[in-house]
């Protein structure tokens, strides 16, 4: 590829017959070709900053500190330091151990002044050791130091040899789509200085200087260091411990001024609890298992009523039919509240681009927040038990229905759409029978993934109080009983998939009959 004299003009605008040279050399050979650039060389991260190559600019910024670190632990890094600091006080305690042994002499105790004395013995061998490490440790500073300039040289040799080669790589790109810098930016180098004086600095400091703390407090005159690390942010805990109390005092607020609202909520899903459990474990385990067999046969076709018939016999002959059913219960009071919230959220979703766009980070919050930190505000607001379980399953388990419900909403053609109302469907018509059939693969792709999510729930929920298999997995994980948790795991992961295979096998047949 022949290189454009007028491109390369424009593009580097500064000395532009320099690079318009060394790019069509580079060009020009399909090997390794000898381009040099001496400013680059000089120059090295800042080179990069001002035109705009910012991979070179933070590859070479890191390479460069390595090497400057090695140079002032050469320099100035006092190595040895540390164990200097270890013989001092060996001798001190040495001196301390021969005056107590002189006075137990005197006092005529020569077997505590012999103990004395073997004692000093002892920490005299430490120290010299100690005395030997340092002196070891401070011969290397030259060889740290040499290695730390030949390291330096050997960047600055990559920075000349390979700045030509980005910077080309940069043209192409410029030239393929015109977004690219071109010439040198004074707002690159401020920001690149603005970088090298952020990072190097407190780095060369933390790894060169013996006492990094004192130093920087000395600096500054005590505004930073001292107390405070400077690996960490340079503030005091004074205001984790003021956000916290204001934390608690809202929590208190919101738990005293809205204990209606929360206590009411925790009765409607105790209530729809309470009916799942008499339904699912007053009745007799058989008649229950013989309804879900038939329901699976009817709804998902014989392999699944199959499975079904196993899981359940599994969960009855192990004794586990109660806790199981408990499980059921809270994982379908949570799934089934997360579809029927998450369904309408992700239509509107899918058709509002403004809603979604608001709703989107509260639902990154949902999905990234630890799992453990949900049951926070849950206890502060609902206590603990199963209703609190179930929200936290709820909060936890939602935002994929929503999200996989707004991508099939948003999949679905604008043509189809745009022929279905010029055939004079209503909205009401546009909706239920063209946008949903067509967006029920990835809606059902979404329940699936409640469900899963729904299970993963299920142990943690069991810390504030919700019952059934969980409750078994923690108490295995308490006693490190590895059978029973084997045997509790299987158990959750048959009652999840049964709900699933069913949930999916409806959907199969009906896509199979049309």
């Amino acid at each position: 590829m022949e290189s454009d004299t007028h491109g390369v003009t424009h593009f580097a605008v500064e000395n532009s017959a320099y690079y318009e040279r060394e790019f069509a050399r580079i060009q020009g050979k399909t090997g390794f070709t000898w381009s040099w650039n001496t400013m680059a060389a000089l120059f090295g991260p800042i080179w990069g900053a001002a035109r705009g190559v910012w991979g070179f600019f933070w590859i070479f910024l890191v390479l460069e500190l390595f090497a400057l670190v090695q140079i002032g632990r050469g320099l100035w890094g006092q190595l040895g330091a540390d164990q200097l600091e270890r013989y001092e006080r060996l001798t001190t305690n040495i001196s301390k151990r021969e005056v107590q042994a002189a006075e137990l002499t005197a006092a005529g105790d020569a077997t505590g002044a012999a103990a004395k004395l073997k004692i000093a013995d002892n920490l005299r061998a430490a120290a010299e050791k100690a005395l030997q490490a340092a002196n070891e440790a401070s011969t290397e500073a030259t060889g740290i130091l040499v290695t730390g300039l030949v390291l330096m040289v050997l960047f600055k040799l990559a920075e000349g040899l390979y700045a030509n080669y980005a910077y080309e790589a940069q043209y192409l790109r410029w030239r393929a789509t015109q977004n690219e810098q071109t010439g040198i930016k004074r707002s690159g180098i401020v920001f690149g200085l603005i970088g090298l004086f952020a990072i190097w600095p407190l780095t060369l400091i933390r790894f060169t200087v013996a006492n990094p703390n004192e130093f920087v407090a000395g600096l500054t005159g005590g505004l930073l260091g001292g107390k405070i690390s400077i690996t960490e942010f340079p503030v005091g805990r004074e205001y984790f411990a003021y956000l916290s109390k204001k934390g608690d005092a809202g929590f208190d607020w919101l738990a005293n001024n809205f204990g209606d609202v929360f206590d009411g909520v925790t009765a409607v899903i105790r209530w729809v609890l309470d009916g799942l459990e008499i339904l699912l474990i007053e009745t007799p385990w058989p008649v229950v298992m013989f309804v879900t067999v038939v329901l699976a046969l009817r709804l998902a076709g014989p392999r699944v009523a199959i499975f079904t018939a196993a899981s359940l016999a599994y969960l009855a002959f192990m004794g586990l039919w109660e806790l199981s059913m408990i499980t059921v219960a809270l994982i379908g009071a949570g799934a089934f509240l997360c579809v029927l919230i998450g369904i309408p959220l992700g239509i509107w979703f899918g058709k509002s681009k403004r809603a979604y766009a608001f709703a989107e980070p509260v639902l990154d919050f949902m999905q990234t927040m630890p799992a453990f930190v949900y049951l926070i505000p849950i206890i502060a607001f609902f206590g603990t038990g199963k209703p609190p379980g179930v929200l936290a399953t709820l909060v936890f388990a939602m935002p994929p229905v929503i999200r996989l419900t707004a991508l099939g909403m948003r999949g679905v053609p604008e043509s189809t759409k745009e022929a279905a109302i010029a055939f004079g469907c209503s909205k009401r018509q546009l909706l239920f029978n063209v946008e949903l059939p067509l967006a029920l693969p990835s809606i059902m792709t979404g329940i699936n993934q409640t469900i899963l999510m729904s299970l993963s729930m299920v142990v943690i929920a069991s810390l504030i109080g919700a019952e059934g298999l969980g409750a078994l997995i923690l108490e295995a994980l308490q006693y490190a009983a590895k059978g029973q948790g084997l045997l509790g795991g299987l158990a959750i992961l048959f009652c999840a998939m049964v709900i699933d295979r069913i949930a999916q096998g409806v959907y199969r047949r009906r896509v199979g009959a049309k």
